[in-house]
């Protein structure tokens, strides 16, 4: 009986040494006058790599990446799976203590750091003058380990609460790449311009997705004007864009002649957060036709994407399952309902990851029955449109009556005035809990009207107790709203 033996595991960065050979000269990374083509990422990518192993970076060992939005960042996210080694993304932002928190909980054999930005805790490598020329001078000649393992620890979590990281295979890595090229418009034709930190979800994995399917990544970091980014769409013919809905509402300020250039692109992509109905007519009207919802989780990649057609047929919805994907709702014994019924949502398919490294408590919570439960609460319509309504740990009480505070935002900023809204849950001994909103604003508004707009619209339990005018909400390094912030500042009714 003879015996077929099987294949290595596929290296994403394998890839990347194809194109090398087969496209050597297609441009790969531009960051303002630098380019550096297929043949020149390659050579670069294995350099680092080697240089890592020879640093004692072993093949599962865990790097951190605290960098700058630059060339060598990319890089770096690319060698790190050259090395068989597994990314640790950290914000090159944080406190010291908050990187320490993160490198305490993941112990990482490495953390690539700027110039000067070394901190207590954690080996750190300083991406200096010094090692430019110790890897100019490493022989990139060598073999590499193949893809069996994790390639990166999918952060969930910020530096809020206890760090939360789910390893996430090469293949269920390039299952997730599957999505940007199949729903997405993402492709080995296309340009991408990353304006949003490569630290970021979405940044890091569109930047890592074009450059396997051997198109072209252009770095344009923020912070930056809205006229920069317009003038570098135009300047290097970029087809595809992605940004949060804060960038995008600031865009949306902008007159006709700075938005030209971004009406022309082939796909505008939002994730993040959920936009309301209104501002994806208008985002289409005044910055791109061609706009893409794009509802994900770090944890499992995309759940579902909302295209330009399905936006006009059911515009409060967060569109239809992406490729591949199952989704349900599920009530609280894990049944599944029926359309119409607001539930917990949770998803399955090929780029979920398993669980939360080193954290089971954490795991038997969100990873159940092969189903990831991202902690958002929707239903579908009888046409398989999905509908969100929040997050479940955010759902407000009030005398036993669940309000879901999407609604409520999406009401409050309805209204012109309003930029941005959040709503909590007051703590409240009559009802346990009252509804509290906090907004920002364009233009002077009284709380009362915006009261009086929710009454007029919404049941009356749903309307605020209160309307608070702040300068800006609070939020993370992913631009999410933190919403406990908002809630100290309540003191109980």
């Amino acid at each position: 009986m003879s015996h077929i033996a099987a294949l290595p595991a596929h290296n994403l960065a394998d890839q990347i040494a194809l194109h090398a050979r087969q496209r050597p000269t297609q441009p790969a990374l531009i960051h303002g006058e630098k380019t550096l083509d297929y043949r020149q990422l390659n050579l670069a990518v294995r350099q680092r790599a080697a240089r890592l192993a020879d640093l004692g970076v072993t093949p599962g060992g865990i790097v951190g990446i605290a960098l700058e939005d630059s060339i060598e960042h990319v890089l770096m996210l690319y060698a790190v799976a050259r090395a068989g080694a597994v990314i640790l993304p950290m914000d090159c932002r944080w406190r010291d203590n908050e990187k320490q928190r993160l490198a305490a909980h993941f112990e990482p054999a490495a953390v690539m750091v700027e110039p000067g930005a070394a901190f207590d805790g954690a080996p750190c490598i300083s991406v200096d003058e010094a090692w430019r020329d110790a890897v100019a001078a490493t022989d990139a000649e060598r073999d590499f380990p193949d893809g069996a393992r994790g390639i990166a620890m999918s952060l969930s979590s910020g530096t809020t609460g206890r760090p939360k990281g789910p390893m996430v295979s090469h293949q269920k890595f390039l299952n997730r790449f599957w999505t940007h090229w199949v729903d997405l418009g993402f492709g080995s034709r296309e340009t991408y311009i990353n304006a949003t930190p490569l630290y970021f979800g979405g940044g890091r994995a569109f930047s890592m997705s074009t450059l396997y399917a051997g198109g072209t990544v252009v770095l344009c970091p923020p912070p930056y004007k809205p006229e920069a980014l317009a003038a570098e769409v135009a300047r290097t013919g970029s087809t595809v864009l992605f940004l949060v809905p804060t960038l995008l509402r600031r865009l949306r300020a902008c007159d006709t002649a700075t938005l030209a250039p971004l009406m022309q692109l082939k796909t505008l992509v939002s994730s993040g957060s959920a936009l309301t109905a209104a501002e994806r007519v208008q985002i289409r009207e005044t910055i791109c036709p061609n706009f893409i919802e794009y509802y994900s989780s770090t944890e499992g990649g995309g759940i579902s994407v909302l295209s330009p057609r399905d936006q006009k047929l059911f515009g409060e919805s967060v569109g239809r399952p992406v490729f591949g994907v199952e989704v349900q709702i599920v009530d609280e014994a894990d049944v599944p309902v029926p359309p119409g019924t607001i539930g917990r949502i949770r998803y399955r398919g090929p780029a979920v990851a398993d669980g939360f490294h080193r954290d089971p408590e954490a795991s038997r919570e969100a990873f159940r029955e092969g189903f990831f439960y991202p902690g958002d609460l929707g239903c579908f319509n009888d046409q398989g449109y999905l509908f969100l309504k929040g997050r479940a740990k955010d759902m407000i009480i009030r005398g036993g009556v669940n309000i879901y505070p999407l609604e409520v935002e999406s009401m409050l900023m309805s209204h012109p005035a309003v930029t941005d809204a959040a709503v909590v849950g007051w703590p409240s001994r009559e009802f346990d809990e009252e509804v509290a909103a906090f907004v920002t604003v364009r233009s002077p508004v009284e709380p009362q009207a915006l009261i009086a707009l929710c009454r007029s619209q919404l049941a009356p339990y749903k309307a605020p107790r209160q309307v608070f005018v702040v300068e800006e909400l609070p939020r993370n390094s992913l631009g999410k709203v933190v919403k406990a912030t908002l809630v100290q500042r309540l003191s109980p009714l």
